[in-house]
Parts: structure tokens; sequence; C-alpha cells
């Protein structure tokens, strides 16, 4: 999940929020290779979701109190990292300089490579709401990051 207002979760914090801030300290972005065959260099993918869409679907489970149990929340529609980082940049203004980096050894055999929420389970309670793309999460995130609203002296 992304959205405004991240500053609080440090390291945690989603890849947008950390895409952006190393755009804005370096003017390129580091994504982790590859290690796995027949996937590309930050061809890696997320469900990524935007915050408005999650409190969509919170609203909708007070509105309408579907069957108790687990739901999924997600778009369903996984993105690779390097959809993320280029779109961050034109959101930015900016032409993508995008590098490769080593996946971490501690963490390269634990590594995800795909996560995408499977979405039946909520859509059949009856949400039918639309998610945002990634592409419009993104421009609507980097605008309410250079928003006064959004600003801290701390960046």
């Amino acid at each position: 999940m992304y959205g405004p207002n991240e500053y609080h979760k440090g390291r945690m914090a989603s890849v947008i929020f950390h895409t952006l801030n190393q755009i804005k300290a370096s003017g390129q972005m580091k994504l982790f290779r590859s290690h796995r065959a027949g996937i590309g260099d930050g061809e890696q993918k997320r469900d990524f979701i935007y915050v408005n869409d999650v409190v969509e679907v919170c609203y909708f489970y007070i509105k309408k109190r579907p069957e108790s149990g687990l739901y999924n929340v997600g778009t369903s529609q996984a993105r690779t990292f390097l959809d993320l980082a280029t779109l961050t940049f034109k959101a930015m203004g900016l032409s993508p300089n995008i590098t490769f980096i080593d996946t971490p050894e501690d963490i390269r055999e634990t590594y995800q490579y795909f996560t995408e929420a499977n979405m039946e389970k909520l859509r059949a309670a009856g949400y039918d709401k639309p998610f945002y793309s990634l592409e419009a999460g993104i421009a609507e995130y980097v605008a309410a990051y250079r928003s006064d609203r959004y600003q801290r002296s701390d960046r």
C-alpha cells in the first residue's frame, strides 16, 4: 500500500516513497537485479494498491457489512518495480534513470518475485468499484508529495 504521509514508517514506507526520495537525492533509482531465470531485472511484480482504494474498501465493509472473514485487498493487477520507477520519473517530469543492484544475499533466496491479490471474495461480497491504476495512483501521490500540504522540513 502506498499513499501520502508515510514519513513515520521509516524503512517500512512504500517503494514509491523510497523511489521519490532516491530520485530527489540522486536523480536515479536503484532496483534489484533479478536472480531468477526468465525474469528480467526490475521485472519482479507486486500488487501495488493506493491508500484511497483501501479506504474505499474499509468504507464498504462498514456500510455493507459483508460476511465476516478474511478478504484480500489489492488491485489484482501485479505490476513491475520497473513500471513503478518509470512512472514515478514520468510523474516528476523527469527521464528515467534506473540502475540495477544485486539483491542482498541474506534475502535473495526468499525474495518474492510475484504477489497479486485474488479479489474474488471481495467482488463476490458486492464490492464493484474500480481501483486506481498504478499510473493514476503514482501521479496523485507525486502531486500530493510536492504539495504544501505534505511538505516536511526534515526531507
